[in-house]
């Protein structure tokens, strides 16, 4: 390892809307929610990541906690810069503390359906951080690369990547996105759906974090499940009486309060299989869907998929860090997939 190695860090990161999942030197050297506290009187930031999402709805009128994106996309600007800058702080904390390195070449995926001025938000917030080359890359080809995907070859691969903010679908083939529909349901939608779910059914208020807890514990797309989820207690405030109370909750319970962001997402698949070309459409009757993302996690989505589009349908092994292992795979090549990366 050469003098320059301490001095420059190449790193890739997936700039999620619910977690900030960062790769250098081919190594994950940071994952932690996308969420800061600051202070409201100084604007510093008092706390990011995991103990930033601590405080969450939790905090007095002097802290104020911030998810710097919405849908997939930088919703606070101001705030995501110093989002950014802190995790890339947290990257380079295990490098000599008397070298400072510095941020050579970054890049940072992003939506297939974002705007120009989306994708502007996120060069300058890497930019002002002080890398020198930022590229980006859409969603769907890093989650193909992560998954092992020769993204290269003529032939068609369908991915369905289910993030906090959007759920990004594409057939890919020969580096490039044929079809595609980006739509903004994804985790954090579930959760508000749960959260909904629980203030109409029982009168009971709860929290986001408590909607996630509920999600990832007894969520499910489908009953017919191969392990039956036991059920979870959920304490709340019972908007009657004011006070708190807990009560017992089944995840068929759950299953209908998924039904209208779960059928969004059938609609899109649908919508981009009709899209896709005779020749990838038969590459993909035989290769099947991949599913990506922490709503791949879903119990019994894969079922649900394969029922309504009579295709065989993948979850990744690891479909939290596909995204970001593709990412890391297109840094580490970056000659090789330059035509995937925009600048």
């Amino acid at each position: 390892m050469g003098i320059l190695d301490f001095l420059y860090n190449d790193l890739a990161i997936d700039l999620g809307t619910a977690n900030t999942v960062i790769i250098s030197k081919g190594k994950i050297v940071v994952d932690e929610p996308s969420i800061i506290a600051i202070d409201r009187t100084t604007s510093k930031v008092i706390a990011l990541g995991r103990l930033a999402l601590q405080m969450h709805e939790k905090t007095h009128e002097n802290i104020k906690t911030i998810k710097p994106l919405k849908d997939g996309v930088i919703a606070n600007y101001q705030a995501a810069e110093m989002m950014i800058r802190g995790m890339i702080k947290m990257a380079n904390s295990s490098k000599w503390s008397i070298v400072k390195p510095l941020s050579n070449r970054m890049v940072i995926c992003i939506p297939s359906g974002i705007t120009d001025v989306e994708k502007r938000a996120v060069r300058d917030s890497a930019e002002h951080t002080g890398a020198k080359e930022v590229y980006m890359i859409y969603e769907p080809i890093a989650a193909a690369l992560g998954i092992n995907i020769n993204i290269l070859e003529p032939k068609g691969s369908m991915i369905v990547d289910i993030g906090g903010g959007t759920t990004e679908i594409a057939v890919i083939a020969l580096a490039g996105i044929i079809c595609d529909q980006s739509i903004r349901i994804g985790g954090d939608a579930i959760n508000m759906d749960i959260l909904e779910y629980m203030r109409k059914q029982y009168n009971l208020l709860i929290g986001e974090r408590t909607a996630e807890r509920i999600k990832i514990e007894i969520g499910a797309a489908v009953k017919d499940l191969d392990e039956i989820p036991a059920n979870i207690e959920v304490s709340g405030r019972d908007l009657l009486s004011g006070i708190p109370k807990v009560i017992t909750i089944s995840y068929e319970e759950v299953i209908p309060a998924l039904e209208k962001s779960i059928a969004k997402i059938e609609e899109a698949v649908l919508k981009v299989l009709e899209e896709a070309p005779p020749e990838l459409a038969a590459d993909i009757q035989e290769r099947g869907i991949y599913l990506t993302g922490g709503g791949a996690l879903l119990r019994g989505l894969d079922k649900r998929i394969a029922q309504r589009t009579s295709l065989k349908v993948h979850v990744a092994n690891d479909p939290l860090k596909a995204v970001v292992n593709g990412t890391g795979i297109a840094l580490k090549h970056i000659d090789m997939y330059k035509s995937v990366l925009i600048s």
